[in-house]
């Protein structure tokens, strides 16, 4: 039996980005409740170059990189009544284990798809769905993030701050985020309350009964946050570390990884759709050019997103 083939961003060994290169493997078929999705856009995350560079939960290669996805419906499998071929999907890969997405295809589970925003192109829909998930699933899911708590999200400017920024907007929230002085415009016209230069105050001096801190950055911002909840408060890290000191804290402190969800995709597409989701695209670039999108990525200066296009 012929089996079709297709392009994908592949890595035999870890490294650097000069490990990624485009070469042809075999395309997925989709098993019963699996759909075959055409891929059109596929955001590129720090979880990419970090797993690249060290292995991290998939170990050692070959492999190929990407959660995030955009594009096209090609075939259903058995059981699948969510989606159609030729229905425009977005959606995030099983994290960690169901990487893959840098590639011309994907074939996962129907529900880890939903219908992509209308008002969105696959480039845009590309960049949503890891980096919105993980904070729908920090703020809403786990925080319980509702109208007028004060929230303090670290790294707004980023890939999942500028989004969990627009997110606890939308929820009521009033909402702080930390970044260098030179992204506090674009925190503003996020929403953004108050903007905090970790380059010049120590956020922690300045920042008083949170409810809720979204720390993105590990290392000690975990226990320093502490000091800037309320009691009762809520720590959610997006960083596999010990946190020290919780034992001792009047708050509830939690680690998240972020997991496939189709009923937080289509309130995240409701979000897009209503105007108050989207978003900022850092830079784009062809499958080929992988490589230069991890080194985009890897210079730490990255606004929003990057997105490979298929």
């Amino acid at each position: 039996m012929r089996t079709e083939k297709m392009r994908a961003v592949r890595q035999d060994v870890l490294g650097g980005p000069e490990v990624l290169g485009v070469v042809e493997v075999e395309r997925p078929e989709p098993g019963p409740t699996e759909v075959l999705v055409r891929v059109r856009a596929a955001g590129v995350n720090p979880t990419d170059w970090k797993h690249r560079a060290g292995g991290g939960f998939l170990g050692d290669p070959p492999f190929t990189l990407g959660w995030d996805v955009s594009g096209v419906v090609e075939k259903v499998g058995v059981g699948v009544t969510l989606h159609k071929p030729g229905d425009e999907v977005f959606g995030m890969l099983r994290y960690p284990f169901g990487a893959g997405s840098h590639a011309e295809y994907v074939a996962a589970p129907s529900r880890t798809f939903a219908a992509k925003p209308s008002v969105l192109d696959h480039v845009q829909a590309g960049a949503l769905p890891l980096a919105a998930l993980t904070a729908w699933q920090a703020l809403v899911d786990t925080a319980g993030v509702r109208e007028g708590q004060r929230v303090l999200i670290h790294a707004a400017a980023g890939g999942v701050g500028h989004l969990a920024v627009q997110i606890a907007k939308a929820h009521g929230a009033y909402v702080i985020g930390t970044a260098s002085e030179g992204k506090h415009a674009f925190l503003r016209g996020l929403g953004v309350d108050e903007a905090i230069d970790y380059r010049a105050v120590d956020f922690a001096d300045v920042v008083e009964d949170a409810d809720i801190v979204l720390d993105t950055i590990g290392g000690d911002y975990g226990p320093r946050s502490l000091r800037v909840l309320r009691p009762g408060g809520t720590l959610v890290s997006l960083v596999l570390s010990r946190l020290t000191d919780m034992d001792a804290a009047d708050v509830r402190a939690e680690t998240l990884l972020v997991e496939p969800d189709h009923h937080a995709l289509t309130r995240i597409a409701a979000l897009a759709e209503a105007g108050e989701l989207r978003a900022e695209i850092d830079s784009v670039f062809p499958l080929e050019e992988a490589a230069r999108a991890h080194e985009r990525g890897e210079t730490g200066r990255v606004t929003g997103k990057i997105v490979l296009t298929v």
